[in-house]
């Protein structure tokens, strides 16, 4: 493991210059006087490694110094092809260059550790798309990814949930994320960081202009951010339940995940009959009885009064429609509200 560690902290300095050694010791996962000791142990083999004082300061190797080091192990060739993802590539326009780059990885590689590679193809699959949904249509992907690579500033007409649906932004894109098969674009929208649907970008046009990326702009970091904020910032209300033991369990495979947990972290201790009492966030009304509907006779909402009639006025009305008191309408009359 030490041997391993001192390799790839050689191949960061040869690739990424100068490093601190808390950039080293965040990268490698370990403490910084780990670092310090690796670095010594480094010095110690010949390695021309120079700690350079000061605010601007760190390592570096000598320049001009590289090593030979470049041999892979059979478990970094299974990682390298685990993570080469045909569908993301073939969106943005890659596909045939990740398969022309397998194929010479493959071709500079010892035959047996060459072989893993078609092993991992024949036995991992991962398919990023969620439950019956269809992939969403991202025609813009591929001249977007080369904008974000190019720093180039874009014009697009995008359609959003609010009015005026269609807007027109200047932007400055800085990355693309894919999230359970949506595409995402992070841009900068004048001096904020502003995050867009791939798919709802009806035109886009490249300009020549270019623009200067942020220094310490993190495109993991940032999406990290902005999704905590969406998942507080989305559900503003909450319902008071009492829902079964059984339901409780269910909400994990039928509401939305921040919903379930949730649920179960403000679950009380169940009655005699298996009925207990809880808190559930939502997004409104609405939105809480489309989601609550989905658990059937197993919950109750207790408020706000608001949801409670909305619920009752549903079950008034499917009472309606299902009772074996009279035959079903040869004819289908005006459609029941559940709104």
């Amino acid at each position: 493991m030490r041997a391993s560690r001192l390799v790839s902290m050689l191949l960061l300095l040869q690739n990424r210059g100068r490093m601190t050694a808390r950039e080293l010791a965040d990268t490698l996962e370990v403490s910084v006087r780990t670092v310090y000791r690796d670095i010594e142990s480094l010095g110690s083999a010949g390695i021309p490694v120079c700690a350079e004082r000061g605010p601007a300061g760190g390592y570096r190797l000598v320049a001009g110094y590289r090593t030979r080091l470049t041999g892979m192990t059979a478990g970094e060739v299974e990682a390298l092809f685990l993570a080469g993802l045909p569908g993301p590539a073939a969106d943005l326009g890659l596909g045939p260059a990740l398969a022309a780059a397998e194929l010479k990885l493959v071709a500079a590689l010892p035959g047996e550790i060459a072989g893993r590679g078609e092993r991992i193809r024949q036995r991992f699959h991962h398919d990023a798309g969620g439950w019956f949904r269809e992939s969403e249509p991202t025609p813009h992907l591929p001249e977007l990814a080369r904008a974000v690579w190019e720093d180039r500033r874009i014009d697009v007409r995008y359609r959003r949930w609010r009015t005026p649906r269609e807007v027109t932004r200047n932007l400055a894109p800085l990355g693309v994320v894919v999230k359970a098969g949506r595409w995402y674009l992070v841009a900068l929208a004048g001096d904020q960081f502003r995050t867009y649907r791939v798919g709802a970008i009806l035109d886009l046009l490249v300009l020549d202009e270019r623009f200067e990326r942020p220094a310490d702009f993190d495109l993991t970091r940032c999406w990290q951010e902005w999704t905590e904020r969406y998942e507080a910032g989305v559900y503003v209300d909450e319902a008071r339940v009492r829902m079964t033991t059984a339901a409780l369990e269910r909400a994990a495979h039928i509401l939305p995940p921040a919903m379930s947990r949730a649920a179960r972290a403000a679950a009380g201790e169940p009655d005699e009959h298996g009925w207990l009492q809880t808190l559930v966030p939502i997004e409104s009304i609405r939105h809480g009885h489309v989601e609550l509907l989905k658990l059937g006779a197993e919950v109750e909402v207790l408020a706000p009064a608001e949801l409670r009639e909305r619920m009752a006025g549903t079950a008034y009305a499917m009472t309606r429609l299902y009772s074996a008191g009279g035959p079903r309408p040869s004819r289908p009359g005006p459609p029941l509200s559940c709104w």
